[in-house]
């Protein structure tokens, strides 16, 4: 089969379609921010009312650019476009994946996440070539699919990155158990959604059926900002790993015990805290936060007798991210040792550092350097401190981000931002790189995996 890549006009994108899907784009997220379980804040959270409705809200844009959609058996809202050629649609083509996800965390911005699904859909409206019965294909050797991914934040069973793992193949079992802040469990959750638990395993794909991944997504921090440019290259997507820490000491009188015998569990997680931020300041690359504190029982006039308190480490590498918490573990220990205290932490998550693929890095650059002005200095290359559904989609394609410019780099948070000229500049930039992956022998789009 022959693709139909060298009929597209040169005006394919060109400023005035790129302006229109810009403004799709930023309009339909004003309409999906509206679409929320808070009347003044934006909340979607797997398997809610809210979900189904962002779900509902993306299927009926990609069906109005002529794709076949479909929910998986994980609640992902899928939509795809066939391969065309000279002799008709190819059906089983693998397909170039583009997307990112349309929950959110509580109180949470308008783009994170949902920018990156609605640019998919605007790159296939612009890609998309007509077929002789009305409708539309893929004019490249690949078929293109956009994956609005149902669960990439966590917010309501504390596990991220379901949607993604459920198509990685990479779904467990003892998921089925985990509960919301209701007691409502991941296997009622799924009943009343109505969807089946028995048949999560259809939602897998095989690497044979993928060419690869790409996303567009905001920079979840200032570089971008700092540096005065509207797009990067993802090197990388961070290693992280979680705990829950308890530090145990003795609850007593808070006016009748002396310092000299007090076992404070509150001071001590305090200086646990502050280890994190000191050692991990000193690093490159890695960062640790506390981001949950605790103290039992809690009384004005009690000296706390056990603190429960949360860690997530990132880092660019593994084994950096790994060194730095041998550290963080031993100063705690001592620091428990000094206040007669105990200490035990238990990893609730652990992923490892995704690379991305050369190839979409390439490919991505090369959109990239085609926004800007003969000479200019070659794009930035930033690798992601946050976690993204590449993350899980790594296990079984080639991966490939690229960076929106967010002002001031606040994430997860109502004051998240997107200029609309940098959204369009994303566009052309992502047109561009799928239409320089098009180019590729088949050969060489079979290396991504």
């Amino acid at each position: 089969m022959i693709a139909l890549i060298d009929r597209l006009p040169a005006s394919v994108v060109g400023p005035d379609r790129v302006a229109d899907a810009a403004r799709r784009v930023m309009q339909r997220c004003e309409e999906l921010a509206a679409v929320s379980a808070a009347s003044d804040a934006i909340q979607r959270v797997y398997l809610s009312r809210e979900h189904a409705e962002g779900n509902a809200l993306a299927a009926g844009w990609m069906r109005e650019i002529g794709m076949t959609t479909w929910q998986d058996a994980a609640g992902n809202q899928i939509g795809r476009l066939d391969a065309a050629g000279g002799t008709g649609v190819d059906r089983e083509a693998p397909a170039l994946v583009l997307g990112s996800h349309l929950d959110t965390v509580p109180d949470a911005g308008r783009y994170d996440g949902i920018v990156g699904v609605l640019m998919a859909i605007e790159i296939v409206r612009m890609l998309r070539v007509p077929l002789h019965d009305g409708g539309w294909a893929s004019p490249f050797p690949f078929a293109l699919e956009v994956v609005a991914f149902a669960d990439e934040e966590g917010t309501r069973f504390g596990t991220a990155l379901l949607g993604s793992s459920a198509v990685a193949g990479a779904w467990k079992d003892d998921w089925w158990a985990l509960t919301d802040a209701e007691g409502t469990t991941l296997r009622e959750a799924f009943h009343a959604f109505g969807l089946d638990p028995e048949r999560i395993g259809e939602a897998e794909r095989r690497p044979e059926q993928l060419v690869g991944y790409l996303e567009a997504h905001i920079e979840q921090g200032p570089e971008l900002d700092h540096r005065g440019e509207a797009l990067a290259v993802v090197s990388s997507i961070a290693s992280a790993r979680r705990f829950q820490f308890t530090m145990e000491g003795e609850a007593r009188h808070a006016g009748g015990t002396p310092y000299s015998v007090r076992r404070d569990a509150l001071l001590g997680a305090s200086e646990a805290a502050l280890t994190v931020e000191r050692l991990c300041r000193a690093e490159h690359h890695v960062i640790g936060t506390v981001g949950q504190f605790e103290a039992f029982p809690g009384a004005v006039n009690i000296v706390p007798g056990e603190v429960r308190f949360s860690l997530d480490l990132r880092g660019e590498l593994d084994a950096h991210r790994d060194e730095v918490w041998q550290r963080i573990s031993a100063e705690i220990d001592a620091i428990a040792g000094q206040r007669g205290l105990r200490w035990q932490a238990r990893e609730v998550h652990s992923a490892s550092a995704v690379m991305c693929a050369p190839l979409l890095q390439d490919v991505v650059r090369e959109g990239i350097r085609s926004t800007l002005p003969d000479g200019a200095d070659d794009p930035a290359v930033i690798f992601s401190k946050a976690g993204h559904d590449g993350m899980a989609l790594a296990a079984i394609t080639g991966v490939g981000m690229m960076f929106l410019r967010n002002p001031d780099g606040t994430s997860h948070h109502p004051d998240e931002l997107v200029g609309g000229d940098d959204v369009a500049t994303g566009i052309r930039a992502l047109a561009e790189a799928v239409l320089q992956l098009g180019g590729e022998s088949r050969a060489t789009l079979e290396r991504i995996r």
